[in-house]
């Protein structure tokens, strides 16, 4: 028996900037969020300027008419595929990932 799913796309129905980040609430209940480092013109509005956002294309999308800035749910959920991060966003991480491979306990020696 095979079933058939069909593919659901999550689209915005919210957003809102802090100080520090983006945060984008999806259909699904979802709340995604990004350091406002990540979107310069973001990180040079102001907060009027941030608070002033509309969803495009039904929600696949958010623009900000006054900064024209425009960020897709897509890129969002995977920012890997759409953005040029800066190293040290995901340094972190692969410095963690490196630590856990190849690394070897030693045994004290029995004497």
């Amino acid at each position: 028996m095979s079933t058939l799913v069909e593919k659901a796309e999550a689209l915005a129905v919210e957003a809102s900037c802090s100080c520090d980040a983006l945060s984008v609430t999806l259909s699904d209940g979802r709340v995604l969020s990004a350091p406002l480092v990540w979107f310069p013109r973001l990180m040079e509005a102001t907060p009027r300027e941030r608070a002033d956002w509309e969803l495009i294309g039904g929600g696949i999308g958010v623009h900000w008419e006054a900064i024209d800035e425009d960020i897709s749910v897509a890129s969002l959920l995977q920012p890997e595929n759409f953005m040029r991060l800066p190293n040290a966003a995901l340094e972190p991480t692969s410095r963690a990932r490196r630590a856990g491979r190849g690394v070897r306990r030693q045994r004290p020696a029995r004497g």
